[in-house]
């Protein structure tokens, strides 16, 4: 297993560890204590996913992780957000502007680098593989986890593309929340089905965004969500 780890983290015992058990795993792994220093080191480092503390000095882990899913940031790495705070709107908050897990303190290392793996698994783009698109202007390049509508970049992260794809491929097709978290998550599901809600928000506010006016994604109350393009652009 390789790949580069960012942990920011400001208890020097909890990032020691964590460094231990990454490296043991074959990961490159570089510490940071403060969250205003994340963003100018992600700039001129590489990293595949960051382990990003709630309460840091200098900038928060959700300021932070909103910086980071903005179109062009600096880094398009996977999140996994580590904090003691367990309140649900906390961990919501953190899946609503774009973390790929959530993780309470404390925790044990071996699972941290567990969840690791599972997310750079599903959020890692597959061996190549030709792009494919729908006849509605939808365009899918599975190999770079990449999303466009009439040749304009949705911006989209790993899991929103998996979503998309997902109901993409079966235009009409009613999906249940829950097969939608299987296609998001695979065996790897880690939390509440209630956050495929969260997910198709982002994507849409991500389509209005290049082509206003046009809706991809259909919500049947009570049952979960369809591909169904609408919009004047659509036709």
């Amino acid at each position: 297993m390789t790949g580069h780890i960012l942990i920011v983290e400001d208890e020097d015992k909890i990032a020691a560890i964590l460094r231990d058990y990454l490296a043991r795993e074959g990961y490159a792994a570089h510490r940071l204590r403060r969250g205003d220093e994340v963003l100018p080191w992600l700039r001129e480092n590489p990293a595949d996913l960051v382990l990003l503390d709630l309460m840091l000095p200098g900038l928060s882990g959700l300021e932070i992780c909103r910086a980071l899913r903005k179109p062009g940031s600096a880094s398009s790495a996977a999140i996994i957000i580590t904090t003691a705070r367990v309140e649900e709107v906390d961990r919501l908050l953190g899946l609503e502007l774009g973390a790929d897990d959530y993780i309470c303190k404390p925790f044990s290392p071996r699972e941290v680098v567990a969840r690791v793996k599972a997310v750079l698994r599903r959020t890692r783009p597959p061996a190549a593989q030709e792009e494919m698109a729908s006849a509605s202007g939808l365009m899918l390049v599975p190999s770079r986890w990449q999303a466009a509508w009439r040749g304009r970049d949705l911006g989209l992260t790993a899991i929103e593309f998996r979503l998309l794809k997902q109901l993409a491929d079966q235009p009409g097709q009613i999906f249940s929340r829950d097969q939608l978290m299987d296609a998001m998550h695979g065996g790897d599901r880690i939390v509440s089905d209630r956050t495929v809600d969260s997910h198709i928000k982002k994507i849409r506010r991500k389509i209005a965004e290049v082509a206003p006016g046009v809706e991809l994604i259909r919500s049947m109350y009570g049952v979960g969500y369809k591909y169904e393009p609408r919009g004047t652009e659509a036709m």
